[in-house]
């Protein structure tokens, strides 16, 4: 079977950002912290166990550990490098250590293969690292498996109008893919669904970032480790030739002087089923997700 992403590809370029990462990455801490604001709804309920997928740098972790300190908070990650960059700040220093709190624990794992027990957490937060997962619905059997019941999944990802500008750019200049095709709302709401998770909402935001030029793009995302992870990606470098020629091509995108990039991003949010619940209601969908319903906010 032929795959969408190269896991291996993934790994290497946010081990090789990890340094880089947290400077550069302006939007991702900004939807962070709108998934964060989602926390409210467990109104006064304490967790016992956080698991923050894909943290990253562990800001997210962090901002959990302060608000819950006596609960397990596990900071996950698949690239190791990244992992070893969430160290003592925000919330991970002398106090993680005392008495009456607990550590972060770091653990560097795959979110197709989550070691964890079944029901086991009480929060599972994953911001901006399903973009990079083709089987959705794996993925999210893999989360009900492990989120307790009326456990909270606070989940983001990249739409498919992420980046279009430079996809059109490169298509114009070169046969092989570029960008990721992302999942739309749609899909990530029915895979939800398919999964049995219950009261899914979901939502999305459009933000519009200028750039100078297209070096100027390619080396934050290069940054933020958001680099080509296709399986079917070309395994050459792009020629000076055809980056011309994708470079010439987004210049007519410009507008005010810069270069307009677009980020789509999806927000879900869902609650754990209750033991033995039905993946689907007698074959059928229990609701559907239609685009036209679900605002656009852009930032």
């Amino acid at each position: 079977m032929s795959r969408l992403f190269d896991p291996r590809q993934v790994r290497r370029a946010f081990s090789r950002a990890s340094a880089s990462y947290d400077a550069a990455a302006g939007l991702q801490h900004e939807v962070e912290a709108r998934l964060l604001e989602s926390l409210d709804y467990l109104e006064d309920r304490v967790p016992d166990t956080i698991v923050d997928l894909g943290c990253g740098p562990g800001h997210a972790a962090a901002a959990m550990r302060k608000r819950w300190p006596r609960a397990r908070v596990i900071a996950m990650d698949l690239a190791l490098p990244m992992l070893r960059q969430a160290r003592p700040h925000g919330g991970w220093g002398a106090l993680s250590w005392s008495g009456l709190h607990k550590p972060i624990d770091r653990i560097n794992a795959d979110a197709r293969a989550l070691p964890l027990a079944e029901n086991s957490v009480d929060v599972l937060f994953c911001n901006l690292c399903l973009q990079w997962v083709e089987d959705l619905g794996a993925v999210f059997a893999g989360f009900r498996r492990v989120l307790k019941p009326d456990g909270l999944l606070l989940v983001s990802s990249f739409g498919p109008d992420t980046l279009q500008e430079l996809r059109a750019a490169f298509a114009d200049a070169d046969s092989a893919p570029h960008v990721s095709p992302f999942a739309a709302i749609a899909q990530v709401g029915d895979a939800l669904m398919h999964a049995g998770f219950r009261n899914p909402v979901l939502d999305r935001d459009v933000f519009l970032q200028g750039y100078d030029d297209l070096p100027a793009l390619m080396r934050e995302l290069r940054a933020i480790g958001a680099t080509n992870a296709l399986a079917s990606r070309r395994q050459t470098l792009t020629g000076r030739a055809r980056f011309a020629a994708a470079a010439a091509a987004y210049e007519r995108e410009r507008r005010d002087g810069r270069l307009p990039a677009t980020w789509e991003v999806i927000y879900a949010q869902a609650w754990g089923p209750q033991p033995g619940a039905p993946i689907r209601e007698g074959g059928h969908d229990v609701v559907s997700v239609p685009v036209s319903k679900i605002p656009i906010r852009r930032r």
